[in-house]
């Protein structure tokens, strides 16, 4: 007589069950990616912000430095997630131990990462040098007499400042910008705009030396940069039809969608001189950018990252101010020249276009509405795939149905008509 208390051997003999699905959380744990060369002295820290004084999380370690974070996440059109395996177990229940199972596992719906980027000491020590007041900055103070005036200073931030292992590096950092003089044993140090000024030109230029991100060479020098092309006027309509079907076959016109925002290395396009087409000549006086125009540039964009970035809002303008004045030690004359020069041909191009001229489809004014329109029509998008994600499948398909000649839902509702009296 068979029982169900007893399972039947096949079932007990079976070494492991079907493993959970993963874990789905809601809102995560961070993942962050620390240097791998940072010592066992490495440790989270709430810094305040070079630029606005907030406190930051900051990642501190007294052999490599100050690290900050940056977040690298998925973007709102292709939308990524991550899945969170530890290493797997072994079985206790295997006979030969070698059966592994893996362990829980955790999945985050939002894919972001953020990088421990190094960054200079030097942007935390401007506020503690850069006096306040003007009686103060013809004084020469030892770093610590600097240091130890700062009342306010934040715990995680006074623990980074009084490191005797990272001392070193405080003392470099803060001499790079200010001047200095010996007084006895002790080096006295008072903050120099002028030098402030050429270290951050040097960190400029050693951007440029490693080359900018594509995106940013992109964006603010090959399209700032740029030269129009003046488009010229298509002749009678009747000549270039007759004499596009004599030469078909032979050469290929150019492109009649070119847009006159495209730059003047795709002109390069042989056409026969009997052949009416609308083609696109680069004006005389628009002479193609120097590559010392262009690295100026580069330089220019290294110094407007740095400036938005790690520094206030006052201490910016003090930076325009002396690379605009007669004694800065870097010209950008020639690069404000050029940009000023392909500013009027891009004024003069958009006035020459001709209302009667219906040769291309459409006319792109610029880059920057190319942008909005793509970014307007991309939230569009995706609040027609929120609402579409709320609604059922039947109301989907009533929404289909053809509701023409039939009565609205409201008119059973509605008060009926007064009868009128015999």
């Amino acid at each position: 007589m068979r029982t169900r208390s007893s399972a039947p051997a096949s079932e007990q003999s079976k070494p492991d069950q079907p493993s959970k699905p993963p874990l789905t959380t809601e809102k995560p744990g961070k993942t962050f990616i620390l240097p791998a060369s940072a010592s066992d002295q490495a440790r989270f820290l709430q810094l305040p912000n070079p630029q606005t004084g907030e406190l930051t999380r900051y990642y501190f370690c007294p052999k490599q430095g100050i690290y900050e974070f940056t977040v690298v996440a998925s973007s709102s059109q292709s939308p990524r997630s991550v899945l969170f395996t530890p290493k797997a177990e072994t079985s206790p229940t295997s006979p030969d131990g070698k059966h592994s199972r893996p362990g829980n596992a955790t999945i985050a719906k939002t894919a972001q990462l953020l990088i421990a980027t190094p960054i200079d000491v030097l942007f935390f020590l401007i506020p503690l040098l850069c006096p306040t007041s003007s009686q103060a900055k013809g004084l020469f103070q030892p770093l610590d007499d600097v240091i130890d005036s700062q009342d306010d200073l934040p715990k995680h931030f006074r623990h980074v400042l009084y490191d005797e292992s990272f001392r070193h590096v405080l003392q470099a950092r803060a001499e790079a910008i200010c001047d200095s003089v010996e007084a006895g044993d002790e080096k006295m140090l008072r903050f120099s705009e002028a030098k402030f000024l050429q270290e951050l030109i040097a960190k400029a230029e050693r951007m440029v030396a490693l080359g900018l991100p594509p995106s940013m060479e992109d964006r603010f020098i090959r399209q700032a940069l740029s030269t129009p092309l003046m488009s010229v006027k298509r002749e009678d309509s009747s000549t270039n039809a007759a004499s596009s079907n004599t030469t078909e076959g032979e050469a290929t016109p150019q492109d009649d969608k070119e847009t006159p925002a495209t730059t003047a290395s795709s002109t390069s396009v042989p056409t026969p001189s009997d052949v009416s087409t609308p083609a696109t000549e680069v004006p005389p006086n628009a002479p193609a950018a120097s590559d010392d125009v262009a690295r100026l540039l580069r330089i220019s964009t290294a110094l407007t990252f740095m400036k938005d970035s790690y520094l206030s809002a006052a201490l910016r303008a003090k930076v325009d101010e002396l690379l605009s004045g007669s004694a800065s030690p870097i010209d950008f004359k020639p690069m404000h020249d050029h940009l000023k020069h392909v500013a009027e041909l891009r004024a003069e191009a958009l006035a020459s276009r001709s209302l009667g001229d219906f040769s291309r489809k459409r006319d792109v004014d610029d880059d920057e509405g190319a942008e909005s329109r793509a970014e307007k029509k991309r939230r569009k998008e995706e609040e027609e795939k929120k609402k579409k994600v709320g609604e059922s499948r039947g109301v989907r398909d009533l929404k289909k149905v053809n509701t023409t000649g039939m009565k609205k839902m409201s008119d059973f509702f509605s008060k009926a008509a007064a009868k009128k009296k015999s």
